[in-house]
């Protein structure tokens, strides 16, 4: 389904030039140096038009002639690169704990980055705080303002394209939404370029798929701990029918006490939370005096637990933070094994934090899945961590409005 409003990622560009220039431009910054010919014979374009495309893009400045290739017999083919430096773009990820923020070039090429935590407030109030990190990213690039072209968006929460809104689900800082628009166009006042938003989750597994070689595939799956899925299918961004999809807990904040108790069954697809609840697991078992090296490694401070203490205590193969680590990844195991069951996916990415705790980890998730899911997409899916770590949304977020020069070329 084409989906384009203004403010959000173009996915499944519907016009001819659109699917040309991308299709082109994104062959030249996966293969190139490459020669008119290979584009035309790996695209099935006609030479004639990829020539007149590229003539084009050489004019703007978007592609350079570099040299040439060797011969076969006849003329040398001229070969074609993207100029990575002909324009730059900004991510942004606007998640659950952070707000980071990059500059990349066109083949999203860090420049520089600039990081502050999330605040508590609503998802409305937050264009402040996106806008000093944004300003200190770009300042830390040295780069002439006018060569940043876009800035492009992932955010946690549910992103409703037909309604136009932006729901944050956390219940902690409080349910909120607020205008996809009005978000957007805050922004773009302030920095006098476009701005486009998607989901993080999204963000993320488009990031993954352009810069991690592994998951460069046709149909791949980005598990964002258990806050949030990326879908890749046919080569391209799944987003549904409104742009809600990849929401993989179930709602159970409407449910009455009595209603809770009889549907422990369906634990496996209740929210735990960025941290796949680990932390709170880990004080519960502290409380009820578990011995364990956790508590020495916060001083005796079960206030200053958090997951990367837990996933340290792992990695020393501390007896109680390898349960907790092993009970989490078989747990979202179970929602990885839905999920491959559904999509057939080539590929499935772990990210959201935990994952680093290493083996331990994801060979507990690859167990869950060979138990639950069927043989047959069992047995070609690939379960792998993710490559590009805690920069996965951001980086996603600027490859994506890389691909919309690309797209307007």
């Amino acid at each position: 389904m084409a989906i384009k409003k203004e403010g959000i990622f173009t996915y499944h560009a519907s016009q001819d030039r659109q699917r040309k220039n991308l299709a082109i431009l994104e062959l030249i910054r996966k293969k190139g140096p490459i020669s008119r010919a290979d584009i035309s014979r790996t695209l099935g374009l006609n030479i004639v038009s990829v020539s007149n495309y590229l003539d084009f893009y050489i004019n703007k400045k978007i592609v350079l002639e570099v040299g040439y290739d060797v011969s076969s017999g006849g003329r040398r083919p001229e070969l074609l690169e993207l100029n990575a430096k002909s324009a730059y773009i900004v991510g942004i990820d606007v998640g659950p704990e952070s707000i980071k923020a990059v500059v990349a070039d066109l083949q999203v090429n860090v420049v520089s980055s600039a990081y502050a935590p999330r605040p508590m407030a609503n998802v409305e109030d937050l264009h402040p705080h996106i806008v000093k990190v944004i300003e200190e990213a770009i300042e830390k690039s040295k780069i002439v303002k006018g060569l940043i072209k876009n800035i492009g968006i992932g955010i946690s929460g549910i992103i409703d394209y037909v309604a136009g809104t932006i729901h944050d689900t956390d219940p902690v800082r409080g349910r909120s939404k607020t205008s996809i628009l009005k978000f957007c166009k805050a922004l773009e006042q302030k920095f006098y370029m476009p701005v486009y938003i998607g989901n993080d989750a999204s963000c993320a597994a488009f990031g993954e798929k352009t810069l991690n070689h592994t998951a460069d595939v046709e149909n791949m799956l980005y598990v964002y701990s258990d806050v949030g899925l990326g879908i890749i299918m046919q080569d391209d961004v799944y987003c549904g029918s409104s742009g809600c999809a990849g929401e993989i807990q179930l709602v159970f904040s409407g449910l009455q006490k009595d209603e809770k108790n009889s549907m422990r069954e369906y634990t496996h697809m209740r929210p735990w939370g960025v941290d796949l609840g680990v932390v709170m697991e880990a004080m519960r078992a502290i409380d009820k005096g578990v011995p364990t090296e956790i508590l020495n490694m916060v001083g005796g401070d079960v206030t200053k637990l958090t997951k990367e203490v837990i996933i340290a205590a792992a990695k020393k193969r501390d007896k109680l933070a390898v349960e907790l680590v092993s009970n989490a990844a078989r747990n979202l195991g179970v929602r990885v094994a839905y999920l491959v069951n559904i999509f057939n996916p080539d590929i499935v990415v772990i990210g959201g934090g935990v994952e680093k705790s290493g083996e331990v980890f994801m060979d507990a998730i690859k167990e869950t899945v060979k138990k639950f899911a069927f043989e047959e997409p069992a047995s070609v899916v690939k379960i792998v961590p993710t490559l590009l770590e805690d920069n996965s949304v951001v980086l996603g977020a600027a490859a994506l409005a890389a691909r919309e020069i690309f797209i307007e070329a």
